[in-house]
């Protein structure tokens, strides 16, 4: 097994190019068998990204709802049956489109919520800039939220971020400041932090799929609107995922995890508690495919960079991806045998990460191990 490195995340970042109409800071994770960045050059730059809009309705009003902005995703919450929920959207020209069954995301939240992860739904659909829209919920629905989001269209704003390059081995990521996280959707509005950072050693890896349609022609966009509808609409403060992946291969930052350590960890390697697996969060490490991987397998491209870094993580933290654990969670005690490398309908009652996903997890054991075998280059 090549040895980890602890790296500072300051001394990885880099700014490059553009990506899904995002200037971004792309960085490595940690290196697999490296001591030090071959090459680092300070510097900073300043992006510039929209600024998200957003409108929520709860109750009866939010069946039906018109923005006063393009409408490019809407985020839908409620309590109830899973199944049974459809949208149509209304066009700028009043026009309505045809009823489109809603597909539920992962059901999962923060440890500790009152709500069962069973019951509490949620959905993320693409809009296309419509001017609104109209839902339908199954019968015995309660808690109705729905949120019109615009993380296209808006006034952009500048955004400060580390410019310094640096070569590492196998994975790059794009930050939290390259997909235009608006740091201000963690605090509420007395400036308190919703969700404070709580770090654990991380013990077992979950394998996610968003359940959104496949081909998102702005993952950064769409990782905008899932950051808003995870933080703000469910009021977990934060997105639920350590981090993302596109169909082009991109990963992405995911969960805030201060400025000492790399992505998800702080400075002295444990990992930050976040919101993919209600009820064993802390010590689990999420990462979630974007798309719906229930009857199409991810893009090739995806699968290669999930598969890099979870072999990246596994030099990181010492796992060895095939075996079995056991998992105990550092709040409350209660444990859970599970593969190391895990998907979350190991946890939750829910179809994530995929049919078809979920059937590759012992191939992506395998081929993730492989990676740990990998002569350093």
């Amino acid at each position: 097994m090549r040895k980890k490195l602890l790296l500072n995340r300051r001394a990885v970042l880099m700014a490059a190019g553009a990506a899904a109409g995002v200037a971004t800071g792309l960085v490595a994770v940690p290196a697999i068998g490296a001591t030090t960045p071959a090459t680092t050059t300070s510097g900073a730059r300043t992006v510039r990204v929209p600024r998200t809009r957003a409108k929520s309705v709860t109750g009866a009003a939010a069946r039906t709802v018109q923005a006063e902005f393009p409408v490019e995703h809407v985020g839908v919450s409620w309590t109830g049956p899973r199944r049974g929920a459809s949208i149509r959207l209304i066009g700028q020209d009043g026009s309505r489109g045809a009823w489109t069954a809603l597909q539920p995301v992962c059901g999962a939240g923060a440890d500790g919520d009152a709500g069962d992860p069973a019951k509490s739904v949620s959905a993320l659909v693409s809009a296309g800039g419509a001017a609104g829209y109209e839902l339908r919920l199954p019968d015995g629905a309660t808690d109705v939220r729905s949120t019109a989001i615009d993380t296209v269209n808006g006034p952009s704003t500048k955004v400060a971020t580390a410019a310094t390059v640096g070569r590492i081995e196998d994975v790059e990521y794009i930050t939290r400041a390259g997909w235009g996280a608006d740091e201000s959707l963690r605090f509420k509005a007395d400036g308190t932090e919703n969700s404070p950072q709580a770090y654990y050693p991380a013990q077992v890896m979950t394998v996610h799929h968003t359940a959104d349609a496949n081909g998102a022609p702005d993952p950064a966009a769409t990782i905008r609107s899932y950051y808003y509808l995870h933080a703000v609409t469910n009021d977990w403060g934060d997105i639920g995922y350590h981090y993302l992946i596109d169909a082009a291969g991109l990963v992405y930052e995911g969960r805030y995890s201060g400025t000492d350590g790399i992505p998800a960890h702080d400075a002295s390697g444990k990992m930050v508690t976040a919101f993919h697996t209600s009820g064993n969060n802390s010590g689990n490490l999420g990462i979630a495919l974007l798309g719906n991987s229930n009857e199409q397998p991810p893009t090739d491209a995806a699968r290669r960079s999930l598969v890099r870094l979870l072999g990246a993580l596994s030099s990181y933290h010492g796992f060895d991806p095939e075996a079995a654990v056991t998992f105990v969670n550092p709040v409350n005690g209660v444990s859970k045998n599970v593969q190391m490398i895990n998907g979350h309908r190991d946890w939750l009652s829910t179809e994530c990460p995929g049919t078809t996903l979920y059937g590759d997890l012992p191939a992506l054991r395998k081929d993730a191990a492989a990676e740990l075998s990998q002569p350093q280059v």
